[in-house]
């Protein structure tokens, strides 16, 4: 496989006589994963500009950035389980 991300939620189940099934995941949870990776980058880069241009924190910037950590962390977990 090439892609890291569709490896890393690639699911092993053990089978029979000691065989091992790969089951891949859908093309929907892939995308889902691209989107929230993307948008995760171009919110830090929205909340570097903020603090170069105005020299301040943004917290609503950041809570969005840190959802969408949790939800690519929770994505990753729950389908390697």
């Amino acid at each position: 496989m090439k892609n890291p991300i569709r490896k890393a939620l690639t699911k092993t189940i053990p089978a029979r006589k000691g065989r091992r099934v790969e089951v891949p995941p859908s093309e929907r949870l892939l995308y889902a994963v691209y989107f929230s990776l993307g948008m995760v980058t171009c919110l830090t880069a929205l909340e570097a500009v903020h603090l170069i241009v105005l020299g301040k924190w943004n917290p609503e910037i950041f809570s969005a950035i840190s959802l969408l950590i949790g939800n690519v962390t929770g994505i990753f977990l729950t389908q390697k389980a």
